[in-house]
């Protein structure tokens, strides 16, 4: 595998970074590896794992070099159609996608249009709370958040969505009244600097988890769809979510070793299980592990 190269792409309201990391004489489909708000430097312990094949990392639109230019929310039909896009320019047949978390749902709205383009779509734990059967709950949470980190920035609303997104079970139609943990506890700052722009409360959290997914569509997609569940996160919503998604499709969940960042080898601080991690997405990708 060479090392990566960064190219950029044009698209509507936006222009994307996205590096290419070539495995020559490979005739494997090439490998994208898709999160949001994640950008694609998290993935870098995992890419080590594919030096047999092709493997491509975007930054999203709004998330750090893909710079946005039309200062609106992102929905996942814009990312899908960015996707797209980014399919399309790298002038391949059919790709395998690997995506987490919001970048699950994201693919998932790519696959309902553009199931050509995916010849495998691994969702990890898609927050895909619109299909929870809490799903009134879950959503009443997800506001509360938005709404905190409207009134009081940042830190808060951190705060409350670490404790919403690591809720084992159905979610309390109280919970986004239940006291909130301190910011300063969790390590971050505790003061509102006033800034609004943070591409996950700010863009990405209330769009991504109220999606309406197109099950017919993707049901119907020659796109094989392999949903995704860490085996730590039994419980949270993003797993519950990932759970419900594959039910809707009529398949079974594969579990992946550790949990929702999985993946990670100390990418922001978090860390995972990338090597397992690694043997598991293989095994999918090879069709050796069905759900």
């Amino acid at each position: 595998m060479t090392e990566p190269k960064t190219h950029t792409l044009d698209v509507p309201g936006a222009v994307l970074h996205y590096d290419v990391r070539e495995a020559e004489g490979s005739t494997a489909p090439v490998l994208l590896m898709i999160g949001s708000p994640m950008d694609g430097s998290g993935f870098t312990s995992l890419v080590r794992h594919f030096t047999d094949r092709t493997v491509v990392t975007y930054d999203p639109r709004g998330v750090s070099r893909s710079k946005r230019t039309d200062g609106a929310e992102s929905t996942p039909e814009q990312h899908a159609d960015d996707l797209h896009r980014l399919i399309a320019a790298l002038g391949v047949g059919p790709v395998d996608i690997f995506a987490s978390s919001g970048g699950a749902v994201n693919g998932l709205a790519l696959v309902a249009r553009h199931p050509e383009q995916v010849r495998t779509l691994v969702a990890h734990e898609p927050p895909a709370a619109a299909v929870l059967p809490d799903r009134e709950q879950a959503s009443a949470a997800v506001m509360d958040i938005h709404g905190t980190y409207q009134r009081s920035g940042f830190g808060a609303a951190m705060a409350k969505f670490i404790a919403v997104s690591g809720h084992r079970g159905p979610v309390p139609a109280d919970l986004g009244e239940l006291p909130a943990l301190n910011p300063a506890d969790l390590g971050m700052p505790a003061d509102d600097d006033g800034s609004r722009d943070d591409v996950l409360f700010g863009q990405n959290l209330v769009s991504c988890t109220h999606h309406e997914h197109d099950f017919d569509a993707l049901r119907a997609a020659s796109t094989r769809i392999v949903v995704g569940v860490g085996a730590e996160s039994e419980g949270e919503l993003a797993h519950r979510a990932g759970e419900a998604v594959a039910e809707r499709l009529g398949t079974k969940p594969v579990t992946f070793p550790s949990h929702h960042g999985g993946f990670l080898g100390g990418e922001f601080g978090m860390k995972g299980d990338p090597d397992a991690f690694a043997v598991t997405l293989r095994e999918v990708l090879d069709g050796k592990s069905e759900a």
